[in-house]
């Protein structure tokens, strides 16, 4: 997806490069290729991101002359035949799916050397307009030696074709489209199946939208998207980042459902903009939205409003919690952003650009609004946008290698990163996979997690400044669990540090951020080691439970150089093999996050249904069974095991968030060592477990409290099946920490209802970790 983004005067943070105008933005992961529109004039920059890595550019066009004749800066790179690039057989199936047509004749650039630096840039100017494909090939061997890339396309824009290109692709054969422009509103029929797209084109400006069931409108009967009824069948409150699923008319009937959305901070609950508003302001006449709606509603025998009731797409818009008024800001959406919605019947709708220039909802300058319209048969997929840093361009959540397994077993999804994920499996349930994983075992797709490779000669050196286990303890074919933290001691991620080879190590871990971090630190101390992403190339999956090992012994095939299935302990890994020498390989680790033996399993996407189906086929006999992620939360509260914005984050240190296991005070020096050393002789917080009376779960946020004093907060809670009722992890003042302390969980105002609560130890089970040890 491209993102387009526009100047704004005195903007001096570190992401100021995020706006600068008319320059369109991708990134490229490893093993990925990218569709991009440029036009004849435009300068395209391409980036490492990573370092070490190649990129190939071609175009559309077979023409050698299409790329390259004006090179502006970096290495000259030959026009070459795309079959000796290196690419793998099912990379240049996938570049051939993306041109629409053979490759026997294509010829590219292959650009980038493996010394290549992270931020190194080559630059040429498009002669004619084209279509370009920037691909990252895959280096063989990459899961057992280390690997991976990343790079990021900028294309800056001449100014006569920015106002076009900014558009994203259409999502599908278009109907119609229309520009909208700056303070009008138009109204238009969209028939059941068919789906609508509603374009910020240039960033920042809001668009109302309403619509009408043609079906009551025929009968003189107005009935439209009710907010009440919306919320209400949804279940969810306002107001929230993001739109419903589904809009509901008056009668309970539903009108729309929101198919993609690249923004995800709407307004769904005020009013459109006002006559009455403006006045008030001392703006009298004033145009308005709720009067443009009318107007263009008029043809319809719709009747006129004062106010309108929308959905004001892109409207920047919350509660505040001090005093529960409305609030409002510039709005969050870019250049080419969107909102794609189905119409589960035929519809009168109307869209408006909002006219609003007195606030800073349009960015103080109102502009316009596109709208596609496309047929019934369109493939347009459930998707929102994510960025893993700020300046990155917008990723659609996509379904992970392991969807066409799942898919067949579950429709229950929630967002993961830049992935759907299952929640919990139709014929088993959460509670049931709870169980599974407890006495037999479980398959989870555990793909959202982040994979890097750390490696060169220095890689060591940057590794034991980041984290805060001894990196220089660990062995080949061993790993352990660290923390990266800040200055001030607070948690930026954990994960588990893997060693590949002697100056190659591979980092599991929750946050893109830890790649940001270790590279600019590898920058600020002049280390010769690079931070790779194996992005959505490396899948991964969890095999967990006391019968994890027995399955494995069925499938595993290892090379006499490397350590046995039944040889590896805890943290330690090998490569494997499924089934025999000739099988797809994988990298298998004994780690997981339930608190029970087991196992993960990382491997190529290409390889990750043939290794779904073999594990599963080997475990049926055992009771396998998959499991999602709503099972997995309660395993791993059990288990006392700690994620990011729950138990540890900005506002708590190491110490504070019960992670002081994983801090090695006789490394002689880290990031946050000084901190962390002076915050554990005056500690002040502690986690802790709770045991609740009952089964109602805490939620995270509630406060705990001794009589009228709150002294904590819940970080996690849950409801133990094991236990028979209620636990939760909790942040509390060390003078009410001691084991078996009574205390209590506020609920409602924190003081009209209260949860009684025991305080115990972590983990709530097996507290020497014994099942992960066996």
């Amino acid at each position: 997806m491209l993102n387009r983004v526009s100047a704004q005067p005195g903007l001096t943070s570190r992401y100021a490069g995020l706006l600068q105008p008319n320059v369109l933005r991708a990134d490229v992961g490893y093993g990925a290729v990218e569709s991009l529109r440029v036009p004849a004039g435009a300068v395209v920059a391409i980036t490492q991101i990573d370092g070490g890595a190649q990129a190939w550019v071609t175009a559309l066009a077979d023409d050698a002359a299409t790329l390259g004749v004006t090179t502006l800066e970096g290495s000259a790179a030959a026009s070459i035949p795309l079959d000796s690039s290196g690419f793998d057989s099912r990379m240049l199936e996938a570049l051939t799916n993306a041109r629409g047509g053979a490759l026997a004749d294509a010829r590219g650039l292959l650009i980038f050397d493996p010394m290549t630096a992270a931020g190194e840039s080559h630059i040429f100017r498009m002669p004619q307009a084209a279509r370009i494909f920037v691909a990252a090939p895959v280096r063989p061997g990459f899961i057992e030696t280390g690997g991976g890339g990343a790079f990021r396309v900028e294309i800056k824009l001449p100014d006569v074709a920015a106002n076009d290109i900014s558009l994203p692709d259409p999502l599908g054969k278009v109907v119609d489209e229309w520009r909208i422009p700056r303070g009008t509103a138009t109204a238009y029929e969209l028939q059941k199946g068919q789906f609508v797209q509603i374009i910020d084109v240039e960033g920042q400006q809001c668009s109302d939208f309403m619509a009408m069931r043609s079906e009551a409108l025929d009968k003189g009967v107005e009935r439209f998207i009710d907010s009440t009824v919306s919320r209400t069948m949804a279940r969810s409150a306002y107001p929230l980042p993001g739109l419903h699923d589904k809009f509901y008319d008056q009668d309970i009937r539903p009108l729309l459902a929101v198919r993609q959305d690249t923004v995800g901070r709407h307004d769904t609950f005020a009013l459109a903009c006002t006559a009455r508003g403006y006045e008030e302001r001392g703006f009298p006449g004033h145009l308005n939205c709720s009067d443009n709606i009318s107007d263009a509603f008029a043809p319809y025998g719709i009747g006129r409003r004062a106010a309108w009731p929308a959905i004001n797409l892109f409207f920047n818009s919350w509660i505040a919690p001090a005093d529960h008024a409305i609030a409002s800001d510039e709005a969050w959406s870019r250049p080419g952003d969107y909102v794609a919605m189905q119409a589960m019947s035929d519809l009168v709708c109307v869209s408006t650009a909002c006219p609003d220039d007195v606030d800073p909802i349009n960015g103080w300058n109102p502009t316009d609004i596109h709208i596609r319209i496309y047929e019934e048969t369109s493939t347009i997929t459930h998707a929102v946008a994510w960025r893993a840093n700020p300046e990155d361009a917008a990723k659609m959540t996509a379904h992970s290698a392991f969807h066409p397994r799942t898919s067949k077993l579950t429709s229950s999804y929630h967002v993961a990163r830049d992935l759907w994920m299952p929640a919990h499996f139709d014929a088993t349930g959460a509670v049931e996979e709870y169980w599974a994983c407890k006495k037999a075992a479980t398959l989870q797709d555990m793909s959202g997690l982040r994979k890097f490779d750390i490696v060169g000669p220095d890689a060591v050196a940057l590794l034991q400044h980041c984290l805060t286990r001894d990196v220089s303890k660990l062995s080949v074919h061993r790993g352990f669990y660290a923390l990266m933290c800040d200055a001030r001691g607070s948690v930026l991620d954990d994960g588990t540090l893997f060693r590949l080879e002697d100056t190659a190590f591979r980092w599991c871990c929750g946050s893109d951020h830890s790649a940001l971090h270790l590279r600019e630190q590898a920058e600020a101390l002049g280390l010769n080691a690079r931070v790779l992403s194996l992005g959505g190339r490396m899948v991964n999956l969890a095999l967990q439970g006391p019968k994890s090992r027995d399955i494995l012994r069925e499938v595993v095939f290892t090379q006499p150089s490397r350590p046995s299935l039944d040889n590896l302990k805890w943290f330690g890994f090998t490569i494997a093999r499924l089934h025999d020498r000739d099988g797809p390989m994988f990298m298998l680790c004994r780690s997981g996050f339930t608190g029970e033996l087991g196992y993960e399993l990382f491997c190529d996407r290409d390889d990750a249904l043939t290794i779904w189906d073999g594990l599963m086929a080997a475990g049926a006999p055992e009771g396998l069974v998959p499991m999602g992620g709503q099972a997995l939360d309660m395993l791993r509260i059990e288990a006392g095991l700690m994620i990011a914005g729950a138990e540890f984050g900005p506002d708590a240190d190491a110490m504070e968030s019960g992670l002081g296991f994983a801090v090695d005070f006789k490394k002689p020096d880290f990031i946050g060592r000084a901190a962390l050393e002076r915050n554990a002789a005056a500690t002040r917080r502690k986690l802790v477990g709770l045991h609740l009376a009952g089964n109602e779960v805490p939620h995270h946020g509630d406060g705990i409290f001794v009589g009228r004093e709150q002294v904590g907060t819940i970080t996690s809670g849950t409801y133990s099946p094991q236990m028979g009722h209620a636990i939760a992890m909790a942040r509390i003042a060390v003078e009410n920490a001691a084991p078996g302390a009574e205390l209590e969980v506020g609920k409602l105002d924190g003081h009209m209802k209260r949860l009684a609560a025991k305080v115990v130890d972590l983990p709530f089970l097996d507290p020497k970790r014994e099942k992960a040890r066996a």
